[in-house]
């Protein structure tokens, strides 16, 4: 370590048992990142089945995107408020609770065919999703070794990653129509599951809401807050946050109805959203092998080049045609994989104290999610999807300039990471 990194962090939760209560803990998460992968990704099948069945512009479909992700901006402080006074376990029990309401109306909604509570269902969803985003995080990387918690979140973001895979390939049959006709409750069956799951976890950590102890408990102090929000490089890294989170979701929405166009082959609807499994599916397979390139190469050069990777595969599925096309725009998910991670572990203050502060921010600049899918889909019903695209593949380039300011920072120079 350099003469400025800060010391590991040790563990800030006290526990009598340090081991088994880190082991209970990840058990729990791993339900927690897995669901929220899945829930996440089946939602973005949710525009073609509203734009098919519902008769909707692109406009307002995308705006199942704008309900999702818009509660991060909406609720973050409030879900970091009740983290502080009621501690990790209580705030994950809660999120998880919100979440299977939230996709309990959602069932409804769809039954229903109402488009209005559908998206208030969505809004629910995302805010639960916005208490697990600020208390999953910082609870996995307190309890237990601190060495490890960087391997404990790159194998907790696998498990969520493998849910993106599952919710494609499941809605794929259920919420997509093969007609312009609703089937019935199927649309429901994949939030259905999710319900089950999510109240069976929220139960989990509702009994071990006492196992952090009251380390899981912590103020803050105006003074961190504003030292943590005037860094420079947290600001950078929201923006780049923003700007990622906004392509990812925009491209992860509009590509079953961009698949199903005769420049990408014309897939069928059920094909082409199975085929958005391979895009979600990319970014498991990049996670890990972008574990293993960190190795090798600084964190802020991998990720200028997965950056300058991801607007090249959009503008070649643009330029080019057939399965080329297909296979550009799916490749997408491998540059994505490791951004949000990367950005994170980048931008995070140096300093410990202020570390959740700027987990706060990060964490309200997923919101972009909400924004480009939007902006997205109304330029789409101007000039079309194909040139729509253009949009997402522009906002990657706020993350390849924050990569490349970012390139004289060292993993080992950063809060919360320790040297091997």
């Amino acid at each position: 370590m350099s003469a400025r990194d800060p010391q590991p962090a040790s563990p800030l939760v006290p526990m009598a048992d340090p081991a088994r209560t880190a082991t209970l803990l990840f058990r729990l998460s791993i339900g927690v990142f897995f669901i929220g992968g899945f829930v996440a990704s089946s939602i973005s099948l949710l525009v073609p089945r509203v734009r098919l069945a519902w008769g909707l512009g692109y406009g307002a479909a995308s705006a199942i995107q704008f309900a999702s992700f818009s509660s991060y901006l909406l609720f973050a402080f409030p879900a970091a408020a009740l983290v502080a006074q009621a501690g990790y376990m209580r705030a994950n029990a809660t999120g998880l609770a919100i979440m299977a309401l939230g996709s309990t109306l959602l069932i409804l909604g769809l039954g229903a065919q109402a488009y209005a509570p559908v998206l208030i269902a969505l809004l629910a969803l995302s805010t639960g999703a916005t208490f697990l985003q600020i208390a999953s995080n910082n609870a996995v990387t307190m309890a237990g070794d601190p060495r490890l918690a960087a391997t404990r979140l790159n194998l907790l973001q696998g498990f969520n990653s493998l849910g993106t895979v599952v919710g494609p390939v499941l809605g794929a049959s259920t919420l997509i129509p093969a007609t312009g006709r609703a089937a019935g409750w199927m649309p429901a069956l994949p939030f259905g599951l999710a319900a089950l799951t999510l109240a069976g976890l929220a139960l989990g950590f509702a009994r071990y809401r006492d196992l952090l102890g009251e380390g899981g408990r912590h103020g803050r102090t105006r003074g961190t807050w504003t030292a943590a929000l005037r860094n420079r490089r947290l600001q950078g890294g929201a923006l780049a946050i923003f700007a990622y989170v906004g392509a990812e979701v925009t491209i992860g929405a509009l590509l079953t109805d961009f698949l199903m166009t005769r420049h990408a082959s014309g897939w069928s609807p059920v094909a082409a959203a199975r085929l958005v499994a391979l895009y979600w599916g990319g970014a498991m397979v990049g996670r890990f092998a972008g574990a293993a390139l960190l190795r090798r190469m600084e964190p802020a050069y991998l990720l200028a080049a997965a950056a300058t990777l991801a607007p090249c595969l959009v503008l070649a599925a643009l330029l080019g045609q057939g399965m080329a096309a297909t296979i550009a725009l799916l490749a997408v998910g491998i540059a994505n994989s490791i951004m949000y991670p990367t950005i994170y572990v980048l931008a995070l203050p140096p300093r410990a104290e202020e570390a959740p502060a700027g987990g706060m921010v990060l964490c309200v600049a997923v919101v972009g999610g909400a924004v480009v899918p939007l902006l997205t889909g109304l330029l789409a019903d101007r000039v079309g999807l194909l040139p729509a695209l253009l949009l997402p593949a522009a906002c990657y380039l706020p993350v390849l300039a924050f990569g490349w300011a970012s390139r004289a920072s060292s993993s080992t120079e950063l809060a919360l990471t320790t040297s091997s």
